[in-house]
């Protein structure tokens, strides 16, 4: 069998497969054996009929137009799998004679092709990662967490104004622009504390000073990009709050001591606690980090990508994510409304993120088979095979053949080529080691700055307006 190959416009080839007369020969002949089996001919013995007799009875063209149908169906794969093509759906048979004894047969199909994307750079990436070992600030970080598992929270002065770092026990009434009071946000009773993001900066300024037993009254127009979990459902809404001030607290973390590390957390001392807690960040480290670094470099690499994905392959990027997804949740007897409300989202905020993840998918796939191409990779019959044998299957050659009959074969070639992507960028990244924990500290502790000076100057156009 001979394939050419022509490129056409839109990711498209016009694939033309020339079948040799011994092999079409040998296929008739088969056939006619297999109609002699198949069918009674009446005066022959099963499997005994001549061909004159079989065409008499079957028409002069049923071998041949079966031959015809069997030959397209079988040998399309092999041609694109021999010209070593990744294409996107089935093919585009064109007009095609019926076979005849004796002489060569050519078809012509088009089909189409993965695009081949361009990166705006193929310099190795540059990322930043975790230290290896856990360092101070993560330690800090670990200790910090167990501490405020055993918060309390303290009533403060009756003349205690609210500021950013204190809670308060709030009554809230929230209603909608016509009045009606909407659930969700109302409260007799709700513990709050400013920057949790469970309601809005907006909000939060509005309750900032105010003292025990003081209430007030304000809407809010929720943006349509509201991200505060208890806000989001009534996204690009008026909210109209009355919120009164039951008592303003105070947050009492415990002091970690040997005492407290012995005590609450059963270790024999704070140092003991914090060597303990470096052996679990070491080990968690160890196996997380390469997945961190091919993350970090996937993100890098995606955003190379020049220009947009085709809308096809992230339609079915998105298909195969929502059925993976659905298989998850009936393992894990979850409905779809039962998610919606664990994750606090809406059915069009979970279509939105499928889609964007979709696209991503898509744009790190197309990103490696450009980094593999722009270096010249290649992937073998060997390698393919290599990959089937690691399946553990009985006949990983049947497999194999399974696999190259069904078309499908390209699969492996082209997620075997990714790979070998993915391992050149791990082994040449340009990774630079950070502190996230030191760096988020330091971000948290300025942050809090600006909140106060906030909250102080309230306090002063408070105090200015009662003179």
């Amino acid at each position: 069998m001979e394939t050419k190959v022509e490129s056409l416009e839109g990711n498209k080839v016009k694939v033309t497969v020339t079948v040799d007369a011994a092999d079409i020969d040998g296929r008739i002949k088969k056939t006619y054996k297999d109609f002699a089996r198949k069918y009674n001919f009446p005066g022959f013995r099963k499997g005994k009929a001549p061909r004159p007799v079989i065409d008499n009875a079957l028409g002069a063209e049923a071998v041949v137009g079966t031959v015809t149908e069997e030959l397209l169906n079988g040998t399309w794969t092999a041609a694109i799998d021999e010209a070593k093509l990744a294409p996107v759906g089935g093919p585009v048979m064109e007009t095609n004679e019926i076979v005849k004894a004796g002489e060569p047969y050519e078809y012509s199909f088009t089909i189409e092709l993965r695009p081949e994307v361009e990166l705006t750079s193929y310099e190795p990436v540059a990322i930043e990662m975790p230290f290896a070992e856990a360092t101070d600030a993560e330690i800090d970080e670990q200790v910090e967490a167990m501490a405020e598992h055993y918060t309390d929270y303290e009533d403060a002065s009756a003349a205690t104004k609210m500021k950013p770092e204190n809670y308060a026990d709030l009554t809230m009434k929230a209603t909608d622009a016509d009045g009606n009071e909407i659930a969700a946000l109302t409260s007799e009773s709700r513990l709050y504390g400013p920057g949790t993001g469970m309601f809005s900066e907006a909000f939060d300024e509005e309750i900032l000073g105010m003292k025990k037993g003081q209430t007030k009254e304000f809407t809010l127009e929720i943006p349509e990009d509201e991200t505060a979990v208890l806000l989001a459902g009534q996204a690009g809404k008026p909210v109209t709050f009355e919120v009164t001030c039951n008592v303003v607290k105070k947050k009492v973390t415990p002091e970690v001591t040997d005492e407290w590390a012995k005590e609450k957390m059963g270790f024999e001392s704070v140092e003991d606690m914090r060597e303990r807690i470096k052996e679990s960040l070491d080990m968690q480290k160890s196996s997380l980090m390469p997945r961190i670094k091919e993350n970090n470099i996937m993100v890098e690499l995606r955003d190379r990508v020049e220009g947009d994905v085709p809308d096809s392959l992230v339609e079915q990027a998105e298909t195969s994510l929502l059925q993976d997804f659905f298989g998850q949740l009936q393992q894990a007897g979850m409905t779809f409304d039962a998610y919606l409300a664990s994750q606090n989202i809406t059915p069009d905020q979970f279509k939105a993120d499928l889609k964007a993840q979709s696209a991503d998918q898509v744009k790190e796939e197309l990103a490696l088979e450009a980094w593999a191409r722009h270096n010249n990779m290649e992937i073998t019959d060997a390698d393919v095979t290599a990959e089937f044998a690691k399946t553990g299957v009985e006949d990983p050659a049947a497999l194999e053949q399974e696999w190259r009959d069904a078309g499908r074969l390209h699969l492996i070639r082209t997620g075997l080529l990714r790979q070998k992507a993915i391992e050149d960028l791990m082994e040449n990244a340009s990774v630079t080691e950070v502190d996230f924990a030191a760096k988020a500290a330091e971000e948290k502790k300025a942050a809090k700055k600006p909140a106060k000076k906030k909250a102080a100057k309230k306090d002063e156009k408070a105090e200015e307006a009662a003179e």
